[in-house]
């Protein structure tokens, strides 16, 4: 008699350098020579996607990674923490795994990771990536949605918490119609536990507050985001909550006549964090669209 666990794929720790020489760690679900690189939103780090992983590694190698500034991966020295930034290690770590493979991979991308993977494609006719799917994000958000989640995120992002218990009770007055995980194992790998004792979010506070920070420069990144978008010419999806406070319908509706290969997928019962708050829906919209890719070669 077989065990659940025989059917999990493997895993393993690859490790990557970004576009300005930094280390970027990830984990792999799979070893299939077709791949699809997994960037999580902003302040979250690449366990956000480890159900994603083991449901879809058998058929696809799934690699969630750390993007900089988040998790294990490197602080970005210079503080450089725009799109810009982000999509200029999409691109390197998009070519170090067509250059392994054979392959280029599909990028999944949720909000700062779609944002990222949607810049990454600035030339139509040799795109890093065979198909893009974003995850709750097109390039006209809603400035409230925006104050929202960072002004979550900057709450206690200097001061910690005393306790994961104490991170786990914010967590669930920011998100009330999500219910308690069973464990915290979830939420602890997205803290880190300073040499003070207490437990602070696992990203670089100057993510959203330094010099060059993700707010950098956006009106011009939106303008170009829409350009990229009407040029693209893989496969594309967007995986939108139902209830998103950053995507509106009238917002997707434009983006989807914007660019021309993209179609949408509402998921019920989701906000803005789409595989946190349905991730059966949302695993279920990515292994459809995943059938539809042909992985172009490098």
């Amino acid at each position: 008699m077989h065990s659940p666990l025989d059917s999990r794929p493997p895993v393993s720790q690859p490790s990557y350098r970004g576009a300005d020489g930094g280390r970027l760690e990830a984990t792999a679900y799979g070893d299939a020579s077709r791949s699809a690189l997994l960037l999580h939103g902003g302040g979250q780090t690449r366990h956000a996607w480890r159900r994603t992983g083991l449901a879809l590694g058998r058929d696809w190698r799934m690699i969630a990674l750390d993007q900089r500034g988040h998790g294990s991966s490197d602080w970005a020295p210079d503080a450089a923490y725009a799109f810009a930034d982000y999509a200029r290690d999409a691109q390197a770590v998009a070519r170090a795994i067509a250059a392994e493979t054979g392959f280029r991979p599909v990028a999944i991308g949720a909000s700062l990771g779609g944002i990222a993977s949607l810049l990454a494609l600035d030339d139509p006719a040799d795109p890093v990536f065979s198909a893009l799917c974003l995850v709750d994000i097109v390039p006209d958000m809603r400035p409230e949605g925006i104050d929202a989640v960072q002004g979550f995120m900057r709450a206690r992002a200097a001061e910690g918490f005393a306790s994961v218990e104490e991170a786990a009770e914010a967590v669930a007055a920011y998100l009330p119609h999500r219910e308690k995980p069973r464990s915290l194992d979830g939420l602890r790998r997205n803290l880190r536990h300073d040499p003070d004792g207490r437990w602070r979010w696992h990203w670089d506070p100057r993510f959203l507050d330094g010099p060059r920070s993700v707010n950098h420069d956006w009106d011009p990144t939106r303008d170009r985001l829409m350009a990229q978008a009407a040029a693209l010419r893989i496969p594309g999806l967007l995986v939108r909550g139902a209830f998103s406070e950053l995507v509106t319908e009238q917002a997707a509706e434009d983006f989807l006549r914007a660019a021309p290969t993209m179609r949408c997928v509402d998921v019920a019962r989701a906000r803005h964090m789409v595989a946190g708050d349905s991730n059966d829906d949302f695993i279920a919209a990515i292994a459809d669209f995943l059938k539809t890719v042909t992985p172009l070669r490098t």
